[in-house]
């Protein structure tokens, strides 16, 4: 996999209540990924870019909601995110304290 697709495979971190409770208890960091990426990018993108060993990753299709506007109904983003279990010993801290 080419650098250039490396930074555009992982479009963030998605910080959620449920982001944080995975992170404390199962040792998993949630990201926001591109719809077209597969496991092995997303393995190899985080591994190449935070330095870690990743051991497992899913992945999550979130439709977006249909939501009433002042003019008609829209619908919000549909959105893809990767659960990325790390390996025993490694760590992901995005405050950097």
């Amino acid at each position: 996999m080419n650098q250039e697709r490396i930074f555009k495979v992982l479009l963030g971190p998605h910080i959620s209540e449920k982001a944080t409770i995975v992170a404390e208890d199962a040792q998993q960091v949630v990201f926001r990924v591109a719809p077209d990426a597969t496991k092995p990018e997303i393995k190899k993108a985080v591994e190449q870019l935070f330095e870690v060993k990743v051991a497992s990753v899913r992945v999550l299709n979130s439709k977006g909601k249909t939501k009433r506007t002042a003019h008609g109904m829209g619908q919000r983003k549909s959105i893809r995110k990767a659960y990325v279990r790390l390996a025993e010993g490694h760590d992901i801290d995005f405050v950097g304290e």
